[in-house]
């Protein structure tokens, strides 16, 4: 009897895929997804936020960059947490590109020319597992706020 349940659990072992590799540019668009809906309300503004930076920081076409942002919609509904892409992010990053990370979760959150508090927190949170300084965090919040032309 204990054999035939190693069996069965071995057999469901050896049936389950792991998940494919996650590149980069996947990874910063499922951070920036996270952030647009953390207020459940996808805008306009937010969607082609993320698609101009993923053009600007990872040098996408726009077509790739838009593929890119509809898989990262995909991969944030059936995630269960964070950690797969914060960790990828944080293996290709330094402390300071981590820093321009947060900056763009800002240009996100603000491109709909408000800050919902669900969205500060995302930010907040996501600089927290990416081990980015609070002086850090709030510095990245001005820049984003400053290119973006917003008043204080």
């Amino acid at each position: 009897m204990l054999e035939r349940v190693k069996e069965f659990l071995a057999s469901l072992s050896s049936t389950q895929e792991a998940p494919a590799p996650m590149n980069f540019a996947t990874a910063l668009a499922a951070l920036m997804v996270e952030v647009m809906r953390a207020d459940n309300e996808i805008m306009p503004q937010e969607l082609d936020m993320v698609a101009q930076l993923l053009q600007r920081q990872c040098d996408l076409s726009v077509q790739s960059s838009e593929l890119i942002r509809t898989e990262a919609l995909q991969l944030v509904d059936t995630a269960i947490d964070l950690h797969r892409f914060i960790k990828v992010v944080n293996e290709h990053t330094d402390e300071l590109a981590r820093i321009e990370v947060i900056e763009l979760m800002w240009m996100v959150a603000f491109s709909d020319n408000k800050l919902d508090p669900q969205e500060d927190y995302t930010v907040r949170k996501i600089a927290g597992l990416m081990y980015v300084a609070h002086s850090d965090f709030i510095s990245a919040k001005l820049r984003a706020k400053d290119a973006l032309g917003l008043a204080d």
